[in-house]
Parts: C-alpha cells; sequence; structure tokens
C-alpha cells in the first residue's frame, strides 16, 4: 500500500470518526432511531473503522517490522467483531424505530434494547472494541521504536481508541471530543507519512 494512500486512510479515518458523533443524533430514542442522521453518522463510524484498518495495514508495509504486522492484524480482528454490531444499529435499530413510529407501537422499541444488550451482540461489540484499543496502542509502540516517523505520532490515536468504551458513558459533547480526539490523532501519523512520501518522490540534488 503506497505511502500516500496510508496517510489518506489514517486521515479519512480520523475525518470519520469525527462525522458520526456530529451526524448522529444526540439521543437515543424513536424519533433519532428512525433519521437520516442516525444512519449516515454510523455509516461513517463503519467507514472509520474500515479506513484504520487499512491504515494500520500501510503503516507496517512502511516500518516492515513484526510488531507493526501484530497491530495490523488485531486491528482487523477488532474491526472484524465490531461492524457487525454497527451495521445492525445502523440498519436495524433504524427499521425498527421507524416501524414503531409509523404504526404508533412503541413496544415495538423494546427490541432495540434487546439487541443492543443481547450477551452475544455486545460482547463482540466489546470485544472488537478493546481489540482496537490494543491493536493502535501497538502501533504506536511501533512507531515509537522506528525511526521513519515522529515518536509521539501514533500516541494520541492509541488514546482515543483506549477511550472508546468509557466515552459511551459520558453526554454528548464527550463524545465529540473524543471524535476530535480521533481526528487530531489520526490527522499526525497522516501528516507525517505524507512528509515521508513527499521526500521519497523529490529526486536528491546533484
Amino acid at each position: 500500500m503506497p505511502v500516500r494512500l496510508t496517510s489518506a486512510a489514517f486521515a479519512g479515518s480520523g475525518v470519520l470518526f469525527l462525522l458520526y458523533p456530529l451526524l448522529r443524533p444526540a439521543t437515543d430514542d424513536a424519533a433519532a432511531m428512525a433519521s437520516a442522521g442516525w444512519v449516515a453518522g454510523h455509516a461513517a463510524a463503519m467507514g472509520g473503522f474500515i479506513l484504520l484498518a487499512l491504515a494500520l495495514l500501510g503503516l507496517h508495509q512502511v516500518l516492515g517490522d513484526r510488531l507493526a504486522l501484530r497491530a495490523a492484524v488485531v486491528t482487523w480482528l477488532g474491526a472484524g467483531l465490531t461492524l457487525p454490531y454497527y451495521g445492525a444499529e445502523d440498519f436495524g435499530l433504524n427499521v425498527i424505530a421507524q416501524r414503531s413510529l409509523r404504526d404508533g407501537t412503541p413496544a415495538l422499541m423494546e427490541l432495540a434494547e434487546e439487541f443492543r444488550y443481547g450477551p452475544v451482540a455486545v460482547t463482540m461489540f466489546a470485544v472488537g472494541l478493546v481489540l482496537l484499543g490494543v491493536g493502535t496502542a501497538l502501533a504506536a509502540v511501533a512507531v515509537w521504536r522506528s525511526a521513519a516517523l515522529p515518536r509521539w505520532s501514533a500516541v494520541p490515536l492509541a488514546v482515543g481508541f483506549a477511550l472508546f468504551i468509557p466515552q459511551f458513558f459520558g453526554p454528548y459533547s464527550l463524545r465529540i471530543a473524543h471524535g476530535a480526539l480521533i481526528l487530531a490523532g489520526a490527522l499526525w501519523p497522516a501528516l507525517a507519512l505524507a512528509v515521508m512520501g513527499r521526500r521519497r518522490t523529490v529526486p536528491a540534488s546533484v
């Protein structure tokens, strides 16, 4: 994966993770789940997870060490476990909420709670997010050990994913701040990789 594409994947992932709380409604009631913002926000998050996995793969190719490979593998596993839950939240809960509002049957929303807190679904979701936190932490260590990128450049991103589960229990403003943290954490390695790619394309002076 070319350095410039890796840079773009980091940057795109950060932007999508900020759009996630900005587009997603602040509440979890039927009107919020039935809205276009609910679908767009969760779709942005899913795109963010996919681009993050691609970015970590590209980072491994840049650094070329085993730790970066482990970071990529763990991140892919985390994304794979997390995405089914997000897909169901995005499309399944949206359909349930629309039907609830259209038919005037608020009891249908009990299905949303049953899904969200079902033992298999919520376990996969939690394990996936933990693995994403571990994967980005391994990536931060790999970057720290290498001389290819600034040592601290992957640390804020790792912090952002370490806080992914806790931020669900905070107010809506905290969720937006968390999205901004991930954006900043993704833009730093994106910029460092963009500089690296530019240096590789500039011919040496004679």
